[in-house]
C-alpha cells in the first residue's frame, strides 16, 4: 500500500484487521446456515453416495474375487479333465498297440497254418501223383516185360493170372536189388 493510504487509515483510528460487530453477526449467521445445510442436507447425501460407492466397489471386488475363484476352480477342472483325457488317450493307444500286436500274431498264425495246410496238400498231391506214376510205370513195365518175355520164351503170356504173377515177381526182383546196381 501507499504511505498516503496508511496515514489515512491510521487517522481514522480503527484497526482494519478487526471486523465490525455487524459483520461478525452476519458472518456467524451465514456460517451457521451453511453449516446446517451442509450438515443436515448435504452430508447425509454425501454419506449415502459414498456408502453406495463403497458397496459397489466392495461388491465389485467381491464379485471379482468370486469370479476369480470360480475361474480358478474351472481351470483346475479343465486341467484335471485334460490330464484324464491324456491318460485315457494313452490307455487307448496302448490298447490299440496291444490289439495290433495280437492281430498281427493271429494273422501270422493263420498265415503259417494256411502255409502248412498248403504244404501238406502239396505233399499229399505229390504223393498221389507219385503213386499214380508208380502205378502207371508198373503197368507199363509189366506190359513191356510180358511182351519181352513172350518174345524171349516164344509163348504167349496172355493169360492174365500168369501175366500178373510174372510182373509182380519181376518188380520184386528189381526192388530187391541193391542200390549200386540200379
Amino acid at each position: 500500500m501507499s504511505i498516503a493510504a496508511t496515514t489515512l487509515l491510521a487517522a481514522e483510528g480503527e484497526n482494519p484487521l478487526i471486523p465490525h460487530a455487524y459483520e461478525l453477526v452476519v458472518g456467524s449467521f451465514a456460517f451457521l446456515v451453511v453449516f446446517l445445510v451442509v450438515g443436515k442436507i448435504l452430508t447425509p447425501r454425501i454419506q449415502k453416495t459414498l456408502a453406495e460407492r463403497t458397496e459397489v466397489i466392495e461388491g465389485g471386488i467381491k464379485k471379482a474375487e468370486d469370479l476369480q475363484a470360480e475361474a480358478q476352480q474351472t481351470l483346475e477342472q479343465y486341467r484335471t479333465q485334460l490330464a484324464e483325457a491324456r491318460q485315457e488317450a494313452s490307455r487307448l493307444r496302448e490298447e490299440a498297440r496291444e490289439q495290433g500286436a495280437q492281430i498281427k500274431a493271429e494273422l501270422r498264425e493263420e498265415a503259417q497254418a494256411e502255409a502248412r495246410r498248403l504244404v501238406e496238400a502239396a505233399h499229399a498231391q505229390i504223393e498221389a501223383d507219385r503213386q499214380q506214376a508208380v502205378a502207371q510205370l508198373r503197368a507199363e513195365i509189366g506190359r513191356l516185360s510180358v511182351e519181352l518175355a513172350g518174345r524171349i520164351v516164344g509163348e504167349s503170356l496172355e493169360d492174365e493170372a500168369r501175366q500178373r504173377r510174372t510182373i509182380d515177381r519181376f518188380l520184386e526182383e528189381i526192388e530187391a536189388r541193391p542200390e549200386a546196381v540200379r
